[in-house]
């Protein structure tokens, strides 16, 4: 006999706990499954921890440079034992005031185990048989297999095995060029490791302009990352405590030896052993659940949210997606996935801020478009923190005036991408920020003033 519910959501990533808040609130009876860790992703083993660690390499970098600033210390040395611990403390933290809130949350049953669905209204939880009109599926991805003959005897890490590691690896190889990577091999260099990166197309993260991918090697280059591009791993064999991989660059072979290696090399969806084919839940090839504009499947009453869906792989994109269920749901509001400008950050130090299109996006539109840049060294605020590497850029629909994109590289611009992405979701001139009287000294305040310089694309 099933236990019945009026909706079932599996997983608790960023959308599954705010979207039982929202349905128990509105007076449903809400199944919540969990079979790890509550909170998913983010909590776990992206966001939260791996910000934690950049925060503790950005304290042991500043210390290094202590007299660029006037001061001297002595030498610097990172315990990973400690920084881990900080890590984990903060981790738990979240989880289990995430998991408290969803056990304490009336009308709210939780379940801790692997959930499959039986039928387009039923669910599998261990020995039990839930049931429910409506079911919300949040499950998820996780790190992507490298297909490399040899990788598995020889081991390696991915971002979730990074966060058990309480020692400094000699010398540590990542697959992989793109945030992920990136942010890894810059804290791990910072921490101590000697880094190699190894990437297989032109740039490190490919998908930005030429100029930005530039900018961002020449950063991690100054800090001692060896970078390798347009390289292939093609085998990797175990020599004695090294681990020795076989790359062609450039169409040139060599060999890479390292302590450890890190695959990051993309992300798979958590939908293999969800039993979607028994509710008839229809995937794409790479196995992420088919949605459409307002997240609801192929199957009446099934609903995907979060990066099994293929709609975003970011926290809040996530949470946006529970934003769009809820609203469409609850609040009679045609919230849609297209209404969402494309926006994330790439947390190196300095980090990218990424809104809307890119220049090399805005070329092959074809667009009569205007472009503004301008380097940090020409900030104040970045000069006066030391900290000018990297530059800004802007571009604009030269006839409506509309902001196209942006991308910030540059000490803050994390933060100073959101006053561009705020005009953009208000479909406002450029002219607005333009015009607008920013606080000195910020990095913001000169965002009016490179809009006031741009020039035809």
């Amino acid at each position: 006999m099933s236990i019945q519910f009026d909706a079932i959501i599996i997983g608790t990533g960023q959308a599954g706990p705010s979207l039982a808040k929202r349905l128990t609130g509105a007076g449903m009876k809400v199944a919540i499954i969990e079979r790890k860790r509550f909170g998913g992703t983010c909590v776990n083993t992206g966001c939260i921890p791996t910000k934690t660690l950049v925060a503790s390499a950005k304290a042991i970098h500043m210390a290094r440079h202590a007299s660029d600033y006037g001061f001297n210390t002595g030498a610097i040395v990172g315990d990973m034992k400690k920084i881990k611990e900080r890590k984990d403390g903060i981790v738990a933290s979240f989880s289990q005031s995430l998991e408290s809130w969803l056990r304490e949350m009336k009308n709210c049953t939780v379940y801790q185990a692997h959930a499959q669905l039986e039928n387009a209204r039923t669910v599998r939880v261990g020995s039990d048989l839930l049931e429910a009109e409506k079911i919300f599926l949040n499950v998820g991805a996780r790190a992507a297999k490298p297909r490399i003959p040899g990788l598995d005897e020889v081991g390696y890490l991915t971002n979730s095995g990074m966060m058990a590691v309480d020692f400094l690896p000699p010398h540590l190889i990542i697959l992989g060029g793109s945030y992920v990577g990136l942010e890894f091999g810059q804290m791990y260099r910072r921490f101590g490791s000697d880094v190699t990166i190894i990437e297989r197309m032109p740039h490190l993260i490919s998908r930005e302009d030429p100029d930005i991918c530039d900018g961002v090697r020449q950063i991690l280059e100054a800090e001692g990352i060896h970078i390798l591009t347009e390289a292939n791993v093609t085998g990797a064999q175990k020599r004695g405590a090294q681990t020795a991989l076989k790359v062609t660059v450039k169409g040139e072979a060599r060999e890479v030896t390292g302590s450890h290696v890190l695959a990051a090399v993309g992300r798979v969806p958590n939908t293999g052993d969800l039993g979607l084919e028994k509710a008839g839940v229809a995937v794409d090839e790479k196995g992420y659940i088919e949605v459409d504009d307002q997240l609801r499947t192929s199957v009446p009453g099934i609903w995907a949210l979060g990066d099994a869906n293929g709609k975003g792989a970011f926290t809040h994109t996530s949470y946006n997606d529970y934003e769009i269920v809820a609203a469409n749901l609850l609040d009679d509001d045609p919230r849609r996935v297209s209404d969402r400008i494309l926006a994330y950050n790439v947390y190196i130090d300095p980090p990218l801020g990424r809104a809307g299109m890119n220049e090399t996006a805005v070329r092959k539109s074809g667009s009569k478009a205007l472009i503004g840049t301008r380097p940090m060294t020409k900030v104040g605020r970045a000069v006066e923190k030391g900290e000018t590497q990297g530059f800004m850029k802007v571009l604009v629909d030269a006839e409506s005036k509309r902001i196209l994109g942006a991308s910030l590289l540059g000490v803050e611009c994390d933060e100073v991408i959101h006053s561009i992405l705020d005009v953009m979701y208000a479909k406002a001139p450029y002219t607005v920020i333009q015009r607008a009287v920013h606080i000195h000294p910020t990095v913001s305040e000169l965002v009016p003033t490179m809009l006031g310089e741009m020039k035809p694309l």
